[in-house]
């Protein structure tokens, strides 16, 4: 009976060997939605040899729930890679000093309002906030073209907006409260919550405005386009286009490596990946239908309107530095409702 013990020794030792991470693996958090995001990843995965391990959040607090994360693992981080869906909790994250510089050869080809200049982040694979409108409720001359049509007294309890809590509506308040300054981007999302609906998430709210249970509301291109594409009958409005109105806001994805994280080469090569042409292509044709941001890739969403669209001129930095405020003012509004 004595070789047991050594038997079951190696097979413990073995054992424990197969809990401690591979080399050969790279953990991923993922803010992009699975279905747009893991498809990319599964193609790298296949043709790098390297074991991606993905983790998702929910769908309406996931950037907020994995940043939550990342913050509580930063003295003993398990992620590598933060793929965020945004941008805003990104430069939160590098202002903590969660975040790792990396230079990825890629990202020189980034205009630099989309990228880090010591490479702490790269923006890539960008969404834009539109308008999605019911044409069976809304007929062509009466439709909205700003934003702050949400709040016009004709349409209220009609149009919809996510909880700007969470997610790209949150980067989006933000945005405004830099523009703006806080007492009228206080007042606007005040009668936001006066007017409109408020649901859980922006692909709540194109499905709704898709059933026609709302006329309009305020979304990103990714859940528009696919309501329009599902056969709803839906229009998709680029908004504050006219002379003198602010532009569309245009958010780009952004992809970071963690402080200190357990895989920090197979975490850079993952990043070269993701900011190379044909990931920015495989985006701009997928389901999502994003944005490229190198101008070097000749591939445009399929999203995009026929005339050229005016952007909104951001300086996500400044809305970094309205973020406390927008959070606190926007959880006194909207912490209560459902």
């Amino acid at each position: 009976m004595r070789w047991r013990v050594p038997f079951v020794f190696v097979f413990l030792f073995c054992l424990a060997g197969c809990w401690r991470s591979s080399p050969h693996e790279v953990v991923v958090y993922s803010a992009l939605d699975a279905e747009f995001s893991e498809p990319v990843l599964d193609a790298y995965q296949r043709d790098h040899r390297v074991a991606v391990r993905p983790n998702f959040d929910v769908e309406s607090t996931k950037t907020v729930g994995l940043v939550t994360r990342l913050i509580r693992e930063r003295d003993r981080p398990r992620c590598d890679v933060f793929w965020n869906n945004e941008i805003l909790h990104t430069l939160r994250l590098q202002r903590l000093g969660v975040l790792s510089a990396y230079k990825s050869p890629r990202g020189n080809a980034l205009p630099s309002a989309y990228r880090s200049a010591h490479g702490y982040w790269h923006g890539f694979a960008a969404r834009a906030r539109v308008l999605i409108v019911n044409t069976r409720r809304i007929p062509a001359d009466r439709r909205p073209g700003s934003i702050e049509d949400l709040i016009l007294p004709e349409w209220k309890d009609q149009v919809g907006i996510a909880k700007p809590l969470f997610g790209t509506t949150a980067t989006h308040a933000a945005v405004l409260f830099a523009h703006w300054g806080e007492a009228r981007a206080t007042s606007f999302f005040a009668q936001v919550k006066a007017h409109c609906r408020v649901l859980s998430g922006n692909r709540q709210v194109a499905r709704a405005v898709g059933r026609g249970t709302l006329a309009f509301g305020l979304t990103d291109t990714d859940d528009a386009i696919l309501e329009k594409e599902h056969g709803r009958p839906v229009e998709i409005v680029y908004p504050d286009q006219q002379a003198g109105g602010m532009g569309t806001l245009f958010i780009p994805n952004t992809v970071c490596i963690i402080k200190g994280c357990p895989h920090p080469q197979e975490a850079r090569r993952l990043v070269d990946y993701l900011l190379s042409p044909s990931v920015e292509t495989a985006l701009a044709r997928g389901p999502s239908a994003q944005f490229p941001v190198n101008p070097n890739v000749s591939q445009t969403s399929r999203v995009a309107p026929a005339a050229k669209v005016r952007w909104m001129d951001v300086d996500f930095e400044a809305a970094a530095d309205h973020w406390a405020t927008a959070a606190r003012v926007l959880r006194d509004l909207f912490s209560a409702t459902p």
